[in-house]
């Protein structure tokens, strides 16, 4: 019999206590540590039976260890009770400290709760302190807090995170325990709970780490696809700092960028973007916006030439609170760039002989003028039509008929024996066209700021004013030439005679096919002498004999001068340049106009 008068029983409580304790913190896992806490109760604490509940997440108990029947073990773990049910029992019976006994006699009415139990029958105690079959000892762990009572110091649970429950039974003696054995079996259960609570916080931590190696390995793997993405990507990536005083500073370029502008990667980190940028798209960089920003522009290569790219920018965090990155995309465009202006060139020029197409030649006229006359009251001056046989020159020998006998029989023919430099058609892809580089009706450009058009008023008198002159240009004789050698000959007649009004104005002026064998001649800044002696000198350089497959054709041609001036439209102004062109025309022998 256990009573606090035989110090050798305590001894011996202390020795096999101190023993199984320390079996607590041998165990390598949470779910060794329950087994272990089951087991030193039956090898320790001299109790046949050791059952562990365990709290779960949601509250509820789960039997978690059991310890001293086989039987008993597969029959109740891993079963369930209800948080309420465990209230119920741990506010039942005689408090012994923290534990909780709760006699036979009370006992009966859990006979039906939810919580998983076992029991055997047995004879009726003979004595009072001797154990029943239906007789229940719970002891509650409670997790270990700073500055937590003493066992009984404090009401049962108060305050306290319960962590599970200890319930044992049938003691080896038969007996209820004592003093010292309900002191042994809290402490017990003491020490269970902080031997629980360390093997969470090993099992979390342990989770953790697994965690954060995944967590790295996939961090690894991700910066490595990124890595190669970045540096095998077929077009231009490039990072780039991001505020500071080093705003834009590339940080990283790929193989394809450095390929693209024929610079090496260590020479292309002393650079930024607004470096490499063509002046003329500056201002295109700077509007671009930091996050989520597109533009397009040209970059300059190594050899000094500039390449169309498409930049496409994105903000990467470094961190939650780190620097910031710009991630450009740059792609190359050069060659839709190329394409979109050969398409632009087709819609604004002439298939044929590369000229500025009738669209084109009335948006530069358009471009010029604005609806305010220029004379109060809204008078307009159009100029007038010229007539070479006025001023000497613009007549050619074969119209006025002194070369031998009134014609030359080579003119009917369409064959002069002489050899002349075969025609070559011009490209449309030059970068310069004789014209004044005005941007379309409604566009941008270098007359954003509109100079008034006037136009000379003295007549075939100079009077000294300089205007836009309108010279409309008429073919003479090409029907006959097209009629007779065919289209390919008339081609390249139009070709020819492209080349050579083009040839015969300055560099600033605009020569425009309105279609068919009729020219246009814009020329600014001419007086009405400058506008007449422009005309002599276009129909002298058309009249030469142009030779095509092994023959020499000529043409004629007639012109009509006009003015441009603000307060008239396009229409009216290249009606007027027409209408002189066909008085002109008329004016002249039929057989002063032949061609062939």
């Amino acid at each position: 019999m256990e009573t606090e008068s035989e110090p050798y029983v305590r001894l011996s409580t202390l020795r096999q206590l101190h023993q199984v304790v320390a079996d607590l913190n041998t165990a390598r896992s949470l779910a060794d540590t329950l087994q272990t806490v089951a087991d030193g109760v039956v090898a320790g604490l001299n109790y046949e039976l050791a059952c562990v509940n365990l709290v779960r997440p949601d509250g509820d108990l789960v039997v978690a260890a059991f310890a001293g029947s086989s039987a008993a073990e597969a029959l109740i773990t891993g079963r369930v009770g209800s948080r309420s049910s465990w209230d119920r029992r741990l506010s039942m019976g005689v408090a012994w400290g923290d534990l909780r006994f709760i006699p036979h006699t009370e006992g009966w009415v859990l006979m039906e709760d939810d919580v998983p139990q076992w029991h055997t029958d047995g004879p009726a105690p003979r004595f009072e302190d001797e154990w029943h079959p239906h007789d229940r000892l719970y002891a509650p762990m409670y997790a270990p807090t700073l500055g937590s009572a003493r066992a009984g110091g404090a009401p049962s649970g108060s305050g306290r995170e319960l962590l599970g429950v200890i319930s044992v039974d049938r003691p080896r003696n038969g007996r209820h325990p004592g003093p010292w054995g309900q002191e042994a079996l809290q402490m017990y259960a003491s020490q269970s709970a902080i031997a629980i609570s360390n093997a969470r916080l090993r099992s979390n931590m342990q989770r953790a780490l697994v965690r954060l190696e995944r967590e790295q390995q996939a961090l690894r793997a991700s910066e490595e696809s990124f890595r190669q993405a970045f540096e095998y990507a077929p077009s231009g990536m490039a990072i780039a700092e991001m505020g500071g005083d080093q705003h834009g500073r590339l940080l990283r370029t790929n193989d394809a960028l450095c390929r693209l502008l024929g610079r090496p990667a260590s020479v292309m980190r002393r650079y930024s973007f607004a470096d490499l940028v063509h002046p003329e798209d500056i201002g295109t960089l700077l509007r671009t916006s930091a996050e989520g920003g597109r533009a397009e522009l040209r970059l300059g290569r190594r050899d000094g030439t500039y390449v169309w790219v498409s930049l496409r920018n994105s903000v990467v965090a470094d961190t939650a609170d780190g620097p910031r990155f710009l991630l450009t995309h740059v792609e190359d465009i050069e060659e839709r760039k190329r394409h979109e202006l050969q398409l632009a060139h087709r819609a604004s020029h002439d298939a044929l002989t590369g000229l500025p197409n009738s669209a084109e030649l009335r948006s530069r006229l358009s471009a010029r003028l604005c609806e305010r006359p220029s004379v109060p009251g809204g008078e307009t001056a159009y100029g007038g039509g010229y007539d070479a046989r006025r001023d000497g020159g613009y007549e050619s020998p074969y119209e006025s008929g002194q070369h031998d006998g009134g014609h030359d029989p080579a003119y009917d023919s369409g064959y002069e024996p002489q050899p002349q430099p075969q025609p070559q058609p011009q490209s449309y892809e030059h970068e310069h066209e004789h014209g004044f580089g005005f941007e379309p009706a409604g566009g941008s450009g270098p007359y954003d700021h509109h100079v008034h058009m006037v136009a000379p008023t003295g007549g075939e008198v100079d009077d000294g004013t300089k205007g836009l002159a309108v010279l409309f240009c008429d073919l003479d004789g090409f029907k006959s030439i097209n009629d007779r050698f065919g289209h390919h000959t008339g081609d390249a007649v139009l070709i020819e005679v492209a080349r050579r009004l083009t040839t015969g104005v300055r560099d600033g002026d605009t020569v425009a096919r309105l279609g068919g064998d009729e020219f246009v001649v814009l020329a600014d800044g001419l007086g009405a002498a400058d506008a007449a002696d422009l005309a002599v000198r276009l129909r002298n350089a058309i009249i030469p004999p142009i030779r095509v497959d092994g023959r020499a054709v000529r043409v004629g041609a007639s012109f009509g001068i006009g003015w441009a001036e603000c307060g008239m439209t396009v229409e009216e102004v290249l009606n007027s340049a027409d209408q002189r062109m066909y008085v002109e025309k008329r004016s002249r022998a039929k057989v002063h106009r032949r061609a062939g």
